[in-house]
C-alpha cells in the first residue's frame, strides 16, 4: 500500500540522517474506503492524487506549529504492507481524517517511492497559508481563500536519490 507521510524539510533531513522515517506511530494518508467515498473516483492514481493532498494539508500543519521551518510542505510516499497502515474506524467519516491512516512503527526510508516538495516559489504563499491556518479552522473565509492558495501550487517529485540536494547537503 501506497502511504503519504506529511513533513517538514527538518523532518525530512531527520529521516535521511537515521535512515528511516519515524519513530512511530506516525500518522500518514492512503486510499482508505472513506476516502474513496468521499472522492467517488475508481481511477487509483485520483485517488492516490487526493491522499497526496491529504497529507499536503498536514504538512501545512506542521508549518503553522513551527514557524521556525522553512514553508515548504513536505510529503514522502512510501509502499508499506496493507497490514501496517490502519485506519481509526472511529474517524473514518470525520472530514478532518479522511484517508488518514496509523503506521505503528518506523519505515525504512529505502521503502520511499518519492518526495514531494514544493517549489521555492511556493514558499510566500505556503507561508501565508499556515499563518492563516488556525483563523481558517475557526471559519474566517478570507483566512480560508489564503489557505487555498497554497493548495494552487503542485508539489514537485523528487526520487529518493535527489533527497541530499532537496536538504542542502550535497551528494
Amino acid at each position: 500500500m501506497r502511504v503519504y507521510v506529511p513533513l517538514t524539510l527538518p523532518g525530512l533531513a531527520e529521516a535521511h540522517k537515521a535512515g528511516e522515517v519515524g519513530p512511530g506511530p506516525l500518522t500518514a494518508y492512503a486510499v482508505t474506503p472513506a476516502l474513496r467515498e468521499w472522492y467517488v473516483s475508481d481511477d487509483i492514481e485520483e485517488l492516490e492524487y487526493a491522499a497526496l493532498n491529504r497529507a499536503a494539508v498536514a504538512s501545512l500543519r506542521l508549518l503553522a506549529v513551527d514557524p521556525g521551518v522553512v514553508r515548504r510542505r513536505v510529503v514522502v510516499a512510501l509502499d508499506v504492507p496493507d497490514s501496517a497502515a490502519v485506519a481509526d474506524p472511529d474517524r473514518g467519516l470525520d472530514p478532518g481524517a479522511l484517508g488518514e491512516v496509523r503506521l505503528a512503527d518506523a519505515v525504512p526510508l529505502t521503502k520511499a517511492a518519492a518526495v514531494h516538495v514544493d517549489s521555492d516559489d511556493a514558499e510566500p504563499d505556503v507561508s501565508a497559508a499556515a499563518s492563516a491556518l488556525g483563523a481558517a479552522d475557526q471559519g474566517d473565509d478570507d483566512a480560508q481563500f489564503t489557505v487555498d492558495g497554497a493548495e494552487d501550487h503542485e508539489l514537485l517529485w523528487y526520487a529518493t536519490q535527489e533527497i541530499p540536494h532537496l536538504l542542502g547537503i550535497g551528494g
